[in-house]
Formats: structure tokens, C-alpha cells, sequence
């Protein structure tokens, strides 16, 4: 009876500390786990001229780039967000799979590091790092996961 007693506590008090977690840790304190898997993140890495922050989007493709084949290969292409900020999007395709039948106007969502410049920002490591220390991100496009 104790045993059960103790679970339920905790559960309440486990309960109580997630509704209030965003008094705690506030939105626009980090840039980590839920926050950067929305365009919030992003736009506040591009108003704040930062880089080498993971981030995360979504968007419609409104150019294809040519590869960049100098070093290694990335499939380009520049996505605009609801915000009305536009993104270049670096993809690895020398580690990821290239995103196949892809067209202007088709949804992407994304996960990488976020480099800022002044024409929005370059979305890059969108795909897994073989070597462990980076974290690996991955581009979504028509249900499948590149990464």
C-alpha cells in the first residue's frame, strides 16, 4: 500500500512540474529539443545574427540550385517559411541519400545547423554524421526521411 501511495505522489508531483516546465524553461531561453523542431527557432537564430545553432523548419521549396560539387557534394535548394524568410538548404549528399522527384512548391521539412547571413541563413548537417560528434539531422519530403 505504501509502494502505491509513493507512485501516486509522484505522479501528481511529476505532473505538476510539466504543466509548469514553460515558467521554468522558457521558450526563447534554448534552442534545443521541441523549439527547434518549429520555424521559432530559426526565425530568432536569423533576428539575431547566430550560427552554429541546430534548428529546425519547415517550408515550400521555391528554387533548385545546382549541386555544389566542389569538396563535398550538396544538393541545394532555398525553402521559404511561413515567416516570409527564405533559407538556403545545404544537403550532404556524399553521407545522405539525394531527395528524389522533387519539385518547386513541394513541402520540406528540415533539421540541421543553422549558419546566419544576411539573405537568411544557410541550413547545413542535415544528414547523420558518421564520426559521432556531431548531431545528425535529416530533411522530410513526402513522407520519407532523408538523413
Amino acid at each position: 500500500m505504501k509502494k502505491i501511495l509513493l507512485i501516486l505522489i509522484l505522479g501528481i508531483a511529476a505532473y505538476g512540474f510539466v504543466q509548469q516546465a514553460p515558467k521554468y524553461f522558457p521558450e526563447d531561453r534554448f534552442f534545443g529539443s521541441e523549439t527547434a523542431t518549429s520555424n521559432v527557432a530559426l526565425d530568432k537564430a536569423f533576428k539575431n545574427n547566430l550560427s552554429d545553432v541546430q534548428v529546425g523548419g519547415s517550408g515550400k521549396v521555391v528554387k533548385i540550385l545546382p549541386d555544389d560539387t566542389k569538396g563535398s557534394r550538396h544538393q541545394k535548394f532555398i525553402v521559404k517559411l511561413d515567416s516570409g524568410q527564405s533559407v538556403l538548404v545545404a544537403h550532404n549528399i556524399d553521407i545522405a541519400p539525394r531527395i528524389g522527384n522533387f519539385s518547386v512548391g513541394d513541402q520540406v521539412d528540415f533539421y540541421g545547423e543553422y549558419e546566419w547571413n544576411p539573405q537568411g541563413g544557410v541550413v547545413h548537417w542535415t544528414h547523420r554524421d558518421p564520426s559521432g560528434r556531431h548531431e545528425g539531422g535529416w530533411l522530410k519530403h513526402g513522407g520519407k526521411i532523408f538523413q
